[in-house]
Protein backbone atom coordinates (compact mmCIF):
# COMPACT_ATOMS: atom_id res chain seq x y z
CA UNK A 1 0.00 0.00 0.00
CA UNK A 2 0.95 3.74 -0.96
CA UNK A 3 2.85 5.14 1.90
CA UNK A 4 1.43 8.94 3.15
CA UNK A 5 4.10 11.77 3.32
CA UNK A 6 6.16 12.13 6.22
CA UNK A 7 4.80 14.73 8.98
CA UNK A 8 7.28 16.39 11.10
CA UNK A 9 4.09 18.20 12.90
CA UNK A 10 1.97 15.00 13.28
CA UNK A 11 4.74 13.07 14.18
CA UNK A 12 5.70 15.05 17.02
CA UNK A 13 1.65 15.95 18.16
CA UNK A 14 -0.18 13.38 16.33
CA UNK A 15 -2.92 12.08 18.29
CA UNK A 16 -2.78 8.31 18.10
CA UNK A 17 -6.43 7.32 18.56
CA UNK A 18 -7.30 9.40 16.18
CA UNK A 19 -5.27 8.33 13.99
CA UNK A 20 -5.98 4.56 14.78
CA UNK A 21 -9.60 5.28 14.31
CA UNK A 22 -9.22 6.35 10.97
CA UNK A 23 -6.98 3.48 10.22
CA UNK A 24 -7.27 1.36 7.28
CA UNK A 25 -8.10 -1.76 10.03
CA UNK A 26 -10.73 0.51 11.43
CA UNK A 27 -12.21 1.99 8.21
CA UNK A 28 -12.34 -1.86 7.15
CA UNK A 29 -14.40 -2.69 10.14
CA UNK A 30 -16.82 -0.19 9.82
CA UNK A 31 -17.51 -1.28 6.57
CA UNK A 32 -17.95 -5.23 7.76
CA UNK A 33 -20.51 -3.64 10.49
CA UNK A 34 -22.43 -2.01 8.34
CA UNK A 35 -22.92 -5.43 6.02
CA UNK A 36 -23.36 -7.52 8.96
CA UNK A 37 -26.03 -5.51 10.08
CA UNK A 38 -27.80 -4.78 6.89
CA UNK A 39 -27.47 -8.75 6.17
CA UNK A 40 -29.06 -8.98 9.80
CA UNK A 41 -31.53 -6.88 9.50
CA UNK A 42 -33.12 -8.00 6.54
CA UNK A 43 -33.20 -11.74 7.98
CA UNK A 44 -35.23 -10.18 10.64
CA UNK A 45 -38.00 -8.83 8.02
CA UNK A 46 -37.84 -11.58 5.57
CA UNK A 47 -35.89 -10.39 3.03
CA UNK A 48 -33.33 -12.66 3.22
CA UNK A 49 -33.73 -16.34 4.66
CA UNK A 50 -32.24 -16.10 8.75
CA UNK A 51 -29.40 -18.73 8.04
CA UNK A 52 -27.83 -16.71 5.07
CA UNK A 53 -27.58 -13.74 7.39
CA UNK A 54 -26.17 -15.93 10.08
CA UNK A 55 -23.42 -16.87 8.04
CA UNK A 56 -22.93 -13.81 6.35
CA UNK A 57 -22.32 -11.87 10.03
CA UNK A 58 -19.92 -14.41 10.98
CA UNK A 59 -17.89 -14.64 7.17
CA UNK A 60 -17.73 -10.57 7.04
CA UNK A 61 -14.83 -10.21 10.20
CA UNK A 62 -11.15 -8.43 9.21
CA UNK A 63 -9.95 -12.46 9.52
CA UNK A 64 -11.92 -12.97 5.91
CA UNK A 65 -10.37 -9.94 4.43
CA UNK A 66 -6.85 -10.01 2.61
CA UNK A 67 -5.51 -6.63 2.53
CA UNK A 68 -3.52 -6.82 -0.40
CA UNK A 69 -5.89 -8.27 -2.32
CA UNK A 70 -8.54 -5.68 -1.32
CA UNK A 71 -6.61 -2.62 -1.51
CA UNK A 72 -5.24 -3.71 -5.05
CA UNK A 73 -9.12 -4.17 -6.43
CA UNK A 74 -9.92 -0.71 -4.50
CA UNK A 75 -7.05 0.67 -6.83
CA UNK A 76 -8.09 -0.53 -10.02
CA UNK A 77 -12.25 0.18 -9.24
CA UNK A 78 -11.79 3.64 -7.41
CA UNK A 79 -13.85 2.52 -4.43
CA UNK A 80 -13.00 -0.64 -1.65
CA UNK A 81 -16.37 -1.91 -1.60
CA UNK A 82 -16.78 -4.44 -4.35
CA UNK A 83 -13.36 -5.77 -2.91
CA UNK A 84 -14.98 -6.00 0.45
CA UNK A 85 -18.10 -7.93 -1.31
CA UNK A 86 -16.03 -10.25 -3.02
CA UNK A 87 -13.73 -11.19 0.33
CA UNK A 88 -17.26 -11.71 2.11
CA UNK A 89 -18.75 -13.75 -0.24
CA UNK A 90 -15.44 -16.05 -0.66
CA UNK A 91 -15.79 -16.90 2.63
CA UNK A 92 -19.28 -18.11 2.15
CA UNK A 93 -20.84 -21.44 0.88
CA UNK A 94 -23.45 -20.82 -2.51
CA UNK A 95 -26.54 -19.29 -1.55
CA UNK A 96 -25.40 -17.06 0.77
CA UNK A 97 -22.57 -15.77 -0.53
CA UNK A 98 -25.69 -14.00 -3.53
CA UNK A 99 -27.38 -12.52 -0.24
CA UNK A 100 -24.22 -10.22 0.75
CA UNK A 101 -24.51 -6.74 0.14
CA UNK A 102 -28.38 -7.45 -1.16
CA UNK A 103 -29.54 -4.22 -2.18
CA UNK A 104 -26.96 -1.80 -1.11
CA UNK A 105 -24.61 0.57 -3.16
CA UNK A 106 -20.96 1.25 -2.44
CA UNK A 107 -21.90 4.71 -0.55
CA UNK A 108 -24.27 2.84 1.81
CA UNK A 109 -21.46 0.96 3.11
CA UNK A 110 -18.65 3.33 2.82
CA UNK A 111 -20.97 6.31 4.38
CA UNK A 112 -22.16 4.23 7.28
CA UNK A 113 -19.28 2.91 8.15
CA UNK A 114 -17.59 6.66 8.14
CA UNK A 115 -20.97 7.71 10.46
CA UNK A 116 -19.79 4.72 12.77
CA UNK A 117 -16.32 6.29 12.55
CA UNK A 118 -17.31 9.97 13.07
CA UNK A 119 -19.43 9.11 16.13
CA UNK A 120 -16.32 7.82 17.73
CA UNK A 121 -14.14 10.80 16.78
CA UNK A 122 -16.46 13.05 18.21
CA UNK A 123 -16.64 11.39 21.58
CA UNK A 124 -12.80 11.24 21.53
CA UNK A 125 -13.01 15.21 21.38
CA UNK A 126 -15.27 15.40 23.98
CA UNK A 127 -13.38 13.51 26.34
CA UNK A 128 -10.22 15.59 25.46
CA UNK A 129 -12.05 18.57 25.41
CA UNK A 130 -13.54 17.24 29.08
CA UNK A 131 -9.76 16.84 30.07
CA UNK A 132 -8.88 20.60 29.61
CA UNK A 133 -12.02 21.93 30.54
CA UNK A 134 -11.98 20.50 33.63
CA UNK A 135 -8.11 21.60 34.69
CA UNK A 136 -8.58 24.97 32.77
CA UNK A 137 -12.20 25.62 35.28
CA UNK A 138 -9.41 24.80 38.18
CA UNK A 139 -6.91 27.53 36.75
CA UNK A 140 -9.64 29.75 36.18
CA UNK A 141 -11.10 29.45 40.42
CA UNK A 142 -7.21 29.51 41.42
CA UNK A 143 -6.43 32.84 39.69
CA UNK A 144 -9.70 34.94 39.45
CA UNK A 145 -8.26 37.31 42.20
CA UNK A 146 -5.00 37.33 40.59
CA UNK A 147 -4.57 40.99 38.98
CA UNK A 148 -3.13 41.71 35.61
CA UNK A 149 -3.31 44.04 33.49
CA UNK A 150 -5.58 43.80 30.92
CA UNK A 151 -4.20 44.44 27.06
CA UNK A 152 -6.40 46.07 24.28
CA UNK A 153 -4.51 45.95 20.76
CA UNK A 154 -1.83 44.61 22.85
CA UNK A 155 -1.49 47.41 24.89
CA UNK A 156 -2.38 47.73 28.84
CA UNK A 157 -5.77 49.08 28.65
CA UNK A 158 -7.62 48.29 32.62
CA UNK A 159 -6.49 46.39 35.30
CA UNK A 160 -8.32 42.53 35.29
CA UNK A 161 -7.57 39.28 36.66
CA UNK A 162 -5.98 36.51 34.88
CA UNK A 163 -8.74 34.10 36.07
CA UNK A 164 -11.14 36.21 34.14
CA UNK A 165 -8.71 36.43 30.56
CA UNK A 166 -8.77 32.31 31.31
CA UNK A 167 -12.51 32.41 31.89
CA UNK A 168 -13.49 33.43 28.33
CA UNK A 169 -11.64 31.01 27.16
CA UNK A 170 -13.39 28.21 29.30
CA UNK A 171 -16.68 29.55 27.84
CA UNK A 172 -15.23 29.23 24.20
CA UNK A 173 -14.34 25.47 25.48
CA UNK A 174 -18.17 25.12 27.15
CA UNK A 175 -19.84 26.28 23.76
CA UNK A 176 -17.96 23.52 21.46
CA UNK A 177 -18.76 21.01 24.15
CA UNK A 178 -22.13 21.83 23.62
CA UNK A 179 -21.55 21.95 19.52
CA UNK A 180 -20.70 18.67 20.02
CA UNK A 181 -23.52 17.30 21.09
CA UNK A 182 -26.02 19.24 19.10
CA UNK A 183 -24.13 18.09 16.29
CA UNK A 184 -23.87 14.32 16.86
CA UNK A 185 -27.13 13.53 16.16
CA UNK A 186 -26.92 15.55 12.25
CA UNK A 187 -23.32 13.84 11.63
CA UNK A 188 -23.58 9.77 13.23
CA UNK A 189 -26.35 9.07 10.47
CA UNK A 190 -27.18 5.60 8.93
CA UNK A 191 -26.83 6.05 4.89
CA UNK A 192 -29.06 3.21 3.14
CA UNK A 193 -30.84 4.42 0.25
CA UNK A 194 -29.30 2.64 -2.92
CA UNK A 195 -27.76 3.26 -6.06
CA UNK A 196 -29.79 6.72 -6.91
CA UNK A 197 -31.19 7.45 -3.45
CA UNK A 198 -34.66 6.07 -4.25
CA UNK A 199 -34.13 2.41 -1.89
CA UNK A 200 -35.72 0.60 -4.66
CA UNK A 201 -33.50 -2.16 -4.72
CA UNK A 202 -34.04 -2.75 -1.34
CA UNK A 203 -37.76 -3.52 -1.59
CA UNK A 204 -41.08 -2.86 0.06
CA UNK A 205 -39.66 -2.71 3.28
CA UNK A 206 -36.94 -0.14 2.91
CA UNK A 207 -37.95 2.28 5.32
CA UNK A 208 -37.96 -0.51 8.39
CA UNK A 209 -35.05 -2.23 7.42
CA UNK A 210 -33.13 1.44 7.31
CA UNK A 211 -34.41 2.09 10.56
CA UNK A 212 -33.38 -1.40 12.10
CA UNK A 213 -30.06 -1.02 10.23
CA UNK A 214 -29.26 2.41 12.53
CA UNK A 215 -30.30 0.83 15.94
CA UNK A 216 -28.14 -2.38 15.15
CA UNK A 217 -25.11 0.09 14.66
CA UNK A 218 -26.38 2.88 17.50
CA UNK A 219 -26.61 5.86 14.66
CA UNK A 220 -29.17 7.98 13.85
CA UNK A 221 -31.74 7.12 11.40
CA UNK A 222 -33.06 9.75 8.16
CA UNK A 223 -35.37 8.95 5.85
CA UNK A 224 -33.49 11.43 3.32
CA UNK A 225 -30.50 10.08 1.50
CA UNK A 226 -27.23 12.31 2.07
CA UNK A 227 -25.40 10.41 -0.77
CA UNK A 228 -24.55 14.11 -1.85
CA UNK A 229 -25.95 15.98 1.10
CA UNK A 230 -22.90 16.34 3.09
CA UNK A 231 -23.94 19.66 5.28
CA UNK A 232 -23.24 17.22 8.39
CA UNK A 233 -19.66 16.23 7.17
CA UNK A 234 -18.94 19.91 6.76
CA UNK A 235 -20.19 20.46 10.13
CA UNK A 236 -17.88 17.74 11.33
CA UNK A 237 -15.12 19.10 9.73
CA UNK A 238 -15.96 22.98 11.20
CA UNK A 239 -16.20 21.73 14.31
CA UNK A 240 -13.01 20.49 14.31
CA UNK A 241 -11.35 23.59 12.86
CA UNK A 242 -13.02 25.76 15.36
CA UNK A 243 -12.21 23.62 18.24
CA UNK A 244 -8.33 24.08 16.75
CA UNK A 245 -8.82 28.02 16.66
CA UNK A 246 -10.19 27.85 20.19
CA UNK A 247 -6.90 25.89 21.72
CA UNK A 248 -4.57 28.31 19.44
CA UNK A 249 -6.45 31.33 21.15
CA UNK A 250 -4.53 30.50 24.29
CA UNK A 251 -1.76 29.63 22.78
CA UNK A 252 -1.17 33.23 21.01
CA UNK A 253 -1.62 34.67 24.68
CA UNK A 254 1.09 32.01 25.80
CA UNK A 255 3.39 33.28 23.39
CA UNK A 256 2.86 37.00 24.00
CA UNK A 257 2.94 36.25 28.02
CA UNK A 258 5.88 34.82 28.04
CA UNK A 259 7.87 37.04 26.32
CA UNK A 260 11.35 38.19 28.26
CA UNK A 261 9.66 42.09 28.68
CA UNK A 262 6.02 40.39 29.60
CA UNK A 263 7.14 37.74 31.44
CA UNK A 264 4.04 36.84 32.99
CA UNK A 265 2.62 33.35 32.31
CA UNK A 266 4.73 30.53 31.10
CA UNK A 267 4.08 26.57 30.09
CA UNK A 268 5.30 23.65 32.12
CA UNK A 269 9.00 23.41 32.27
CA UNK A 270 10.80 20.70 32.57
CA UNK A 271 14.81 20.02 31.46
CA UNK A 272 15.68 20.67 27.79
CA UNK A 273 11.65 21.60 26.79
CA UNK A 274 11.43 23.89 24.32
CA UNK A 275 15.33 24.24 24.11
CA UNK A 276 17.48 25.96 21.46
CA UNK A 277 20.59 23.82 19.84
CA UNK A 278 23.24 26.94 20.05
CA UNK A 279 21.42 29.32 22.66
CA UNK A 280 21.35 28.07 26.33
CA UNK A 281 19.06 29.94 27.81
CA UNK A 282 16.11 30.10 25.68
CA UNK A 283 12.82 27.89 26.88
CA UNK A 284 10.64 28.36 24.00
CA UNK A 285 6.63 28.23 24.18
CA UNK A 286 6.82 24.62 21.87
CA UNK A 287 3.31 23.68 22.99
CA UNK A 288 1.96 26.73 21.98
CA UNK A 289 3.61 26.79 18.86
CA UNK A 290 3.18 23.38 17.76
CA UNK A 291 -0.55 24.39 18.43
CA UNK A 292 -0.65 27.43 16.19
CA UNK A 293 0.64 24.89 13.93
CA UNK A 294 -2.30 22.83 14.36
CA UNK A 295 -4.68 25.59 14.54
CA UNK A 296 -3.47 27.29 10.90
CA UNK A 297 -3.23 23.86 9.28
CA UNK A 298 -6.52 23.07 10.07
CA UNK A 299 -7.92 26.65 9.07
CA UNK A 300 -6.18 25.88 5.38
CA UNK A 301 -8.17 22.85 5.20
CA UNK A 302 -11.04 24.65 6.06
CA UNK A 303 -12.10 25.82 2.66
CA UNK A 304 -12.41 22.23 1.66
CA UNK A 305 -15.61 22.10 3.51
CA UNK A 306 -17.79 24.03 1.07
CA UNK A 307 -16.47 22.29 -2.02
CA UNK A 308 -17.41 18.73 -0.48
CA UNK A 309 -21.13 20.50 -0.67
CA UNK A 310 -21.05 20.72 -4.43
CA UNK A 311 -21.71 17.68 -5.28
CA UNK A 312 -24.37 17.29 -7.55
CA UNK A 313 -27.38 14.81 -8.97
CA UNK A 314 -27.12 11.61 -6.79
CA UNK A 315 -23.60 10.77 -6.64
CA UNK A 316 -20.57 12.90 -6.59
CA UNK A 317 -17.86 13.34 -9.06
CA UNK A 318 -14.55 13.92 -7.16
CA UNK A 319 -16.18 15.56 -4.65
CA UNK A 320 -16.50 12.33 -2.00
CA UNK A 321 -12.84 12.08 -2.57
CA UNK A 322 -11.75 15.47 -1.05
CA UNK A 323 -13.67 13.97 2.05
CA UNK A 324 -11.10 10.50 2.08
CA UNK A 325 -8.40 13.12 3.15
CA UNK A 326 -9.85 15.79 4.62
CA UNK A 327 -11.96 14.92 7.64
CA UNK A 328 -9.52 12.31 9.12
CA UNK A 329 -6.53 15.15 8.71
CA UNK A 330 -9.51 17.52 10.66
CA UNK A 331 -10.17 15.10 13.22
CA UNK A 332 -6.41 14.24 14.02
CA UNK A 333 -5.25 18.30 14.18
CA UNK A 334 -7.94 18.69 16.02
CA UNK A 335 -8.03 15.62 19.00
CA UNK A 336 -3.93 16.68 18.88
CA UNK A 337 -4.43 20.32 19.46
CA UNK A 338 -6.69 19.27 22.39
CA UNK A 339 -3.71 17.18 23.87
CA UNK A 340 -1.21 19.82 23.73
CA UNK A 341 -3.47 22.25 25.15
CA UNK A 342 -3.70 20.11 28.34
CA UNK A 343 -0.01 20.09 28.74
CA UNK A 344 -0.22 23.80 29.02
CA UNK A 345 -3.52 23.87 30.94
CA UNK A 346 -2.11 21.58 33.56
CA UNK A 347 1.33 23.32 34.19
CA UNK A 348 0.98 26.48 33.04
CA UNK A 349 3.41 28.79 35.47
CA UNK A 350 2.26 32.52 36.47
CA UNK A 351 4.00 35.11 37.84
CA UNK A 352 1.60 37.04 39.89
CA UNK A 353 4.05 39.09 41.48
CA UNK A 354 5.09 40.51 37.91
CA UNK A 355 1.72 40.62 36.41
CA UNK A 356 1.71 43.53 39.58
CA UNK A 357 5.35 45.01 38.69
CA UNK A 358 3.79 45.27 34.95
CA UNK A 359 1.06 47.41 35.99
CA UNK A 360 3.32 49.91 37.40
CA UNK A 361 5.58 50.11 33.89
CA UNK A 362 4.46 53.12 32.31
CA UNK A 363 3.41 55.04 35.78
CA UNK A 364 -0.19 53.57 36.61
CA UNK A 365 -1.83 54.77 33.27
CA UNK A 366 -3.91 51.08 33.41
CA UNK A 367 -5.54 53.06 35.72
CA UNK A 368 -7.07 56.16 34.20
CA UNK A 369 -10.31 55.08 32.88
CA UNK A 370 -10.82 54.13 36.55
CA UNK A 371 -9.67 57.43 37.50
CA UNK A 372 -11.53 59.16 34.64
CA UNK A 373 -14.74 57.18 36.17
CA UNK A 374 -14.02 58.34 39.79
CA UNK A 375 -13.72 61.96 38.82
CA UNK A 376 -16.65 62.14 36.43
CA UNK A 377 -19.45 61.78 39.37
CA UNK A 378 -17.98 65.33 40.25
CA UNK A 379 -16.97 67.11 36.84
CA UNK A 380 -18.80 65.18 34.60
CA UNK A 381 -17.55 62.74 32.45
CA UNK A 382 -16.50 64.79 29.62
CA UNK A 383 -14.32 66.89 31.49
CA UNK A 384 -12.93 64.21 33.73
CA UNK A 385 -11.84 62.40 30.53
CA UNK A 386 -9.84 65.12 28.90
CA UNK A 387 -8.39 65.80 32.01
CA UNK A 388 -7.03 62.41 32.29
CA UNK A 389 -6.07 62.29 28.55
CA UNK A 390 -3.67 65.26 29.71
CA UNK A 391 -2.39 64.14 33.03
CA UNK A 392 -1.51 60.29 31.03
CA UNK A 393 -0.09 62.23 27.86
CA UNK A 394 1.92 64.48 30.55
CA UNK A 395 3.11 61.38 32.09
CA UNK A 396 4.15 59.47 29.46
CA UNK A 397 6.12 62.52 28.15
CA UNK A 398 8.20 62.91 31.53
CA UNK A 399 7.96 59.23 32.90
CA UNK A 400 6.41 60.24 36.13
CA UNK A 401 3.63 58.52 38.01
CA UNK A 402 -0.27 59.35 36.18
CA UNK A 403 -1.26 60.00 39.96
CA UNK A 404 1.70 62.92 40.33
CA UNK A 405 0.58 64.20 36.59
CA UNK A 406 -2.54 64.12 37.56
CA UNK A 407 -2.58 66.16 40.10
CA UNK A 408 -0.27 68.44 38.68
CA UNK A 409 -2.69 68.73 35.70
CA UNK A 410 -5.80 69.44 37.98
CA UNK A 411 -3.87 72.31 40.27
CA UNK A 412 -2.88 74.04 36.62
CA UNK A 413 -6.74 73.92 35.82
CA UNK A 414 -7.74 75.16 39.32
CA UNK A 415 -9.79 71.59 39.51
CA UNK A 416 -7.65 70.03 42.23
CA UNK A 417 -10.38 71.07 44.93
CA UNK A 418 -12.29 67.82 43.22
CA UNK A 419 -9.63 65.50 43.18
CA UNK A 420 -10.21 63.31 45.99
CA UNK A 421 -7.69 62.35 48.77
CA UNK A 422 -7.33 58.47 47.79
CA UNK A 423 -7.57 57.89 43.82
CA UNK A 424 -8.53 54.39 43.10
CA UNK A 425 -6.65 51.46 43.13
CA UNK A 426 -6.21 48.41 40.63
CA UNK A 427 -8.37 46.02 43.23
CA UNK A 428 -11.01 48.55 43.50
CA UNK A 429 -11.27 48.39 39.64
CA UNK A 430 -12.23 44.60 38.83
CA UNK A 431 -15.69 45.27 38.12
CA UNK A 432 -17.40 41.89 37.25
CA UNK A 433 -13.79 39.68 37.30
CA UNK A 434 -14.82 37.84 40.07
CA UNK A 435 -18.39 36.75 39.16
CA UNK A 436 -16.93 36.20 35.20
CA UNK A 437 -15.38 33.57 37.37
CA UNK A 438 -17.26 32.09 38.81
CA UNK A 439 -20.15 31.96 36.44
CA UNK A 440 -17.82 30.33 33.72
CA UNK A 441 -16.64 27.48 36.07
CA UNK A 442 -20.03 27.06 36.71
CA UNK A 443 -21.38 26.51 33.23
CA UNK A 444 -19.03 24.32 32.34
CA UNK A 445 -19.49 22.44 35.40
CA UNK A 446 -23.18 21.94 34.66
CA UNK A 447 -22.30 21.13 31.31
CA UNK A 448 -23.21 17.01 30.04
CA UNK A 449 -20.53 15.27 27.93
CA UNK A 450 -21.85 12.94 25.09
CA UNK A 451 -22.20 9.53 26.60
CA UNK A 452 -19.43 7.29 27.33
CA UNK A 453 -20.44 3.78 26.19
CA UNK A 454 -18.48 3.96 22.83
CA UNK A 455 -16.14 1.16 22.46
CA UNK A 456 -13.66 1.05 19.53
CA UNK A 457 -15.63 -0.98 16.44
CA UNK A 458 -13.79 -4.23 16.46
CA UNK A 459 -14.11 -4.67 20.09
CA UNK A 460 -17.62 -5.28 19.92
CA UNK A 461 -18.72 -8.72 19.25
CA UNK A 462 -20.22 -10.03 15.75
CA UNK A 463 -23.81 -11.78 16.77
CA UNK A 464 -26.73 -12.52 15.39
CA UNK A 465 -28.88 -11.22 18.14
CA UNK A 466 -30.64 -8.01 17.39
CA UNK A 467 -29.60 -6.01 20.18
CA UNK A 468 -28.68 -1.94 19.73
CA UNK A 469 -25.33 -1.48 18.99
CA UNK A 470 -23.86 -5.14 18.68
CA UNK A 471 -22.47 -4.56 14.83
CA UNK A 472 -20.64 -1.77 15.69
Amino acid sequence: MTSTPFSLLMHLVGDERQAELFSPAESVESWLAAERALALAQAELGIIAHDDAQAIAKAAVPANVDAERLWGSARNVGYPILGIVREIAAALPDGANGRVHYGATTQDIMDTGLALQLKRSMKLLDEELGQVGDRLAEQVATHSDTIMAGRTHAQQAVPTTFGATLASLLGQFTRQRERLVQALPRIAVVSMFGAGGTSAAYGAQSVALRARVAELLGLENTDVPWHVDRDGLAEFGWLCVTITATCAKLARNIVDLSRTEIAEVFEPYSPHRGASSTMPQKVNPISSELIIGLSGTAGALASSLARIQEAGHERSAGEWQIEWQVIPQLASLAGSALRETFVIVDGMRVDAERMRRNMELDGGLVLAEAQMIQLAAEMGREEAHDLLYAASTRARETGSVLADSLRAVATEQGLDSLLPDNLVQAVDYLGEAGFICEAAVSKWRSGLPLSADCPPIADLAVTGDARQGDLA
